[in-house]
């Protein structure tokens, strides 16, 4: 085994595990906000939790390159009938939050 190999394989490691990271948080954060939301508007967030839809490179308002990522969640209001909400983060920050039959929720 060479020194370099060595070297990419805990780099790749170290990216793995960055990311890994960093995607348990921003679910959190989405999870958070539509949990927040359905409060908010008197309805019940399903099953407590949100699932990833996409996941893409944005350039932020600073020009940095940033993950964005679209979660899908969903709620409901009668019990009988499952709609569907969702958060855009752009890295750490919550962008938008839309659930349907509703309006747009800016955080």
């Amino acid at each position: 085994m060479s020194f370099s190999f060595l070297i990419g394989f805990l780099a790749a490691l170290g990216i793995g595990l960055w990311f890994w990271r960093d995607s348990l948080g921003a679910r959190e954060l989405a999870c958070a906000a539509s949990s927040r939301a359905c409060h908010q508007s008197h309805v019940q967030l399903l099953d407590d939790t949100v699932t990833l839809e996409r996941l893409w490179l944005r350039r932020g308002g600073d020009g940095r390159l940033k993950l964005e990522r679209l979660y899908l969640f969903e709620f409901t209001d009668t019990g009988l009938i499952r709609r569907v909400g969702s958060v855009l983060l752009i890295g750490w920050r919550v962008e938008v939050l839309q659930m349907e039959g509703g309006d747009l929720l800016l955080p």
